[in-house]
């Protein structure tokens, strides 16, 4: 009589198919994209001139029913002012959360730009199927009206936006670099990966490449929900608070609701 696997037998089973799937999957820009994620934002130079091409700006109904709509518009990085961390935790679990940047301008333009998995029609977020080369890679390029409205608005999660103390030569050498990635990947798609290209780990690399400042990987990068603790502990956010009160003081989502419609919803949030 012909014993049945065992359950070493069934994870021997599943090892390989996870292998199989890690060897013969490649990276594609040509796949069914969930609307949203459908076009990649990327930037042209000229000097100090930056111009992106696609800034995501939708309007949204629900986090589903949305108006696509994009911009281009050109930037000047010798007039870079400012950079903001935005945490927007979405879990129970406290280590879960989503992160990016907020780039501002002295003329009080600001850009967003979000470290995400592109989805496929259909698909959410899965953290397991994030370390088996299942998602690729895209860098969101928004107006804080899109990246920021999404998440307080109508996700209705709790969004903390913290400034960061970081010199203005390198917030500009952090966006370029950013943006030259983007476009790669406009060429050259890459898989993320849910520990070594999650959200955090990604934006802290650029800053890393950029600075001598090199923010140590650590597993509260890997669990984005502890990342504003770790770096303000690294001494990054711009507060002489505690955090518990640097944490209160700086979150965002009762604002953003109350300033939704305001033409300087950007200047609101941060007062």
């Amino acid at each position: 009589m012909r014993k049945k696997p065992g359950f070493g037998g069934f994870l021997l089973l599943l090892a390989t198919l996870l292998f199989i799937i890690w060897g013969t999957r490649v990276p594609s820009n040509n796949r069914g994209w969930s609307p949203d994620q459908k076009v990649l934002s990327y930037g042209t130079f000229e000097g100090d001139l930056v111009t992106i091409y696609n800034i995501r700006n939708f309007t949204y109904r629900t986090p589903s029913d949305y108006d696509i709509r994009y911009y281009n518009k050109t930037f000047n990085l010798s007039q870079m002012k400012s950079v903001d961390y935005i945490v927007e935790p979405f879990s129970l679990y406290q280590g879960i959360a989503h992160t990016f940047y907020s780039f501002g301008f002295e003329n009080g333009d600001y850009v967003s730009i979000s470290v995400e998995i592109r989805k496929e029609k259909g698909e959410k977020f899965s953290a397991t199927k994030g370390l088996v080369r299942w998602y690729e890679l895209m860098y969101v390029i928004g107006d804080d009206r899109d990246l920021i409205k999404l998440r307080s608005n109508y996700r209705n999660d709790t969004v903390y936006l913290y400034p960061l103390k970081i010199p203005k030569e390198i917030i500009g050498a952090m966006f370029k670099d950013m943006v030259l990635k983007a476009n790669d990947l406009t060429q050259t798609p890459q898989f993320y990966n849910t520990i070594t290209q999650s959200c955090s780990v990604v934006s802290f690399r650029h800053l890393n490449q950029v600075s001598a400042l090199k923010v140590p990987l650590s597993i509260k990068l890997v669990l984005p929900g502890y990342s504003d603790r770790y770096i303000y502990d690294f001494g990054l956010i711009d507060s002489n608070l505690s955090f518990e009160d640097t944490q209160r003081a700086h979150r965002i989502d009762e604002k953003a609701r109350r300033y939704a419609d305001d033409p300087e919803f950007s200047k609101r949030i941060r007062e």
